[in-house]
């Protein structure tokens, strides 16, 4: 579906037999009829920038919709639309997806729009590596890239921090990007991750995705379930420099355009009903609290708190939740937080704030009606707590960045990333541990090792040959002056992702055939093999009965017992033992 809005008049829409080409002047874009993909952008003097050596039209730029139904896996179908503006450097493009009452059910698997750019303006030269997503620089162009790894995953990103990406060609030295203007129509809250680009060069806008969340945020359809979503608009933005000029200066000039794009959100020009316009939206505001009496006595600021609406549902359940609409923002020092042009509807308001563990979930219903402005009395978070911290390692942040991430092999380095705050994103490292710790898996003693250097970022299998691998256990090794021993004891142990693993806890003895507790097998998110830091968060809280701590040095075992890959584990986002709580 083309959409031509008569209040922004267009230079020119010419049809070619089997084309329409969008022209307002600036730049020109063609599309396939009746299809709409766009086979072909006409920009500052280079007659495409879409890849021209692929003979099939339809596989240059498009939106791209995975779905299965009846057992089928992998079916897909290309839907799309698009918006030119007078004096705009650039394009739009939106969706409608609906799903009728009456229909059979299926699954999203995911829904993104591509654009495959021009190999000779952006050139791969690579040898791919594990998985066809990732290649080893043999005759790059730049020759000082010679040797370096370049993966897709190494360029996944949070959807807090998504908003504007590309790449630059260097003859003629212009700019494609993608605009993210708002995240209210992508799944998963703020730390869902996902892709920017292939390999290849691809640039990509991704809507929904398994990536590093797995089967839980794939929408599944029921038969006869209604369902409508808009999806975008995104921005589709082109710039250039002059020959002489510096071509870095297009990125911060797309950062610039990013921000006034934020600002437009939500825009004026689509011509839907499923679109609301600023004032059919509501707002909300208000401060969060935290209160955690083995902490402070009392209620402090939740500072930098990520607060969002989101469909009702128990807390925490908006990291899985993946078909209606999302709104969340930071809040400042004090707690205060605004939350801005929400689409009318019921929520449940949540929170997680960095520092505490766990999820917060307010019993009120929130209902956003068009132009209301709701102002939420204070509220309070009281984490998971039973008793005082004995010991803790890691900080609760719902990452693993905190603890010792390795350097990559050498054959596999990227540049970027060295000396980089992501240094995580190289690929190859969970090769690493087996070569670190060849003899033996890790032992923490509290009170002496520092997880900055001693906890590895991933508990991943241990490597025995080419092809067998073996689970893994980490020691805990604490010290306690004395017991209570008919008390209770708690163990909290918070995990960053989860890759069809098992985690078994033991305690004092290690030869035990039935663990303490099991996780079962859980997580399908990959973040191991996809480079990121998380996935989806899981919060386990163990009870340990005073009778099976000892006075002196105590062994807490944490097994993870699956191991027919390189790329099951778990990452840890930090773990605490508590005491009996006090006896007021």
């Amino acid at each position: 579906m083309l959409l031509l809005l008569p209040n922004y008049k267009k230079r020119s829409i010419v049809s070619l037999y089997h084309h329409v080409v969008m022209d307002n002047g600036i730049l020109q874009v063609t599309l396939l009829v009746p299809d709409g993909i766009v086979t072909g952008i006409k920009y500052n003097g280079v007659d495409n920038l879409l890849e021209i050596l692929n003979d099939d039209e339809t596989n240059r730029g498009y939106w791209d919709v995975v779905w299965s139904s009846g057992g089928t896996k992998g079916t897909t179908g290309i839907f799309e639309r698009f918006i030119m503006l007078k004096g705009s450097s650039g394009f739009y493009s939106y969706a409608i997806y609906e799903h009728l009452e009456g229909w059979p059910g299926f699954n999203l698997d995911e829904t993104r729009i591509a654009f495959k750019l021009r190999k000779d303006k952006l050139p791969d030269r690579g040898q791919p590596l594990a998985y066809p997503e990732a290649v080893l620089l043999v005759n790059p162009v730049e020759p000082e890239f010679k040797g370096e790894v370049d993966d897709k995953y190494q360029y996944s990103c949070e959807d807090k921090d998504l908003k504007v990406h590309g790449w630059i060609c260097m003859d003629p030295p212009l700019g494609f990007w993608i605009i993210i203007p708002s995240d209210e129509f992508r799944s998963g809250g703020p730390l869902k991750q996902n892709l920017t680009s292939h390999v290849g060069p691809t640039a990509l806008s991704v809507f929904l995705s398994a990536h590093y969340a797995g089967e839980d945020l794939v929408p599944k359809f029921g038969d006869g379930e209604p369902w409508k979503k808009v999806f975008g608009p995104v921005f589709i933005y082109l710039n250039y420099v002059n020959e002489g000029e510096d071509p870095l200066t297009l990125w911060e000039d797309a950062k610039e355009q990013m921000l006034i794009e934020v600002e437009s959100w939500p825009y004026s020009f689509p011509a839907s009903e499923d679109f609301p316009s600023s004032s059919q939206r509501g707002n909300i505001s208000g401060r969060l609290l935290v209160q955690d009496r083995y902490f402070k006595d009392y209620k402090i600021s939740a500072s930098g708190a990520y607060v969002g609406l989101a469909p009702p549902g128990e807390a925490g359940s908006w990291q899985r939740e993946c078909k209606d609409y999302q709104f969340w923002t930071k809040a400042d020092e004090e707690g205060y937080y605004v939350i801005s042009d929400i689409r009318a509807g019921d929520y449940n308001l949540y929170a997680f704030v960095p520092g505490f563990i766990g999820d917060y979930k307010s019993d009120i219903k929130v209902t956003i009606t068009s132009g209301c402005s709701i102002e939420i009395d204070d509220l309070v978070f009281e984490p998971p707590r039973n008793g005082p911290t004995l010991w803790e390692i890691g900080i609760p942040d719902r990452s693993a960045r905190e603890f010792y991430i390795p350097d990559p092999d050498p054959k596999y380095i990227n540049k970027l990333f060295v000396n980089h705050p992501d240094k995580f994103r190289q690929y190859g490292l969970w090769e690493r541990y087996t070569g670190l710790y060849p003899n033996g898996d890790i032992v923490f003693t509290v009170g002496e090792s520092d997880y900055k250097k001693d906890w590895f970022f991933a508990q991943v299998t241990r490597k025995r040959d080419e092809k067998t691998y073996i689970g893994t256990t980490w020691q805990i090794k604490f010290k306690l002056d004395s017991v209570k021993q008919k008390e209770i004891y708690t163990l909290r142990v918070a995990l960053a992702s989860a890759a069809q693993a098992e985690l078994q806890v033991r305690v004092n003895d290690s030869s035990t055939n039935t663990p303490l507790f099991s996780s079962g097998v859980i997580g399908k998110d990959n973040a191991i093999a996809r480079h990121g830091i998380h996935g989806l968060h899981w919060l386990f809280n163990v009870n340990l009965q005073g009778n099976i701590l000892v006075e002196g040095e105590n062994t807490i075992y944490l097994t993870q017992a699956n191991s027919t890959s390189p790329f099951q584990g778990i990452m840890y986002d930090y773990i605490r033992l508590e005491g009996p709580p006090y006896h007021d």
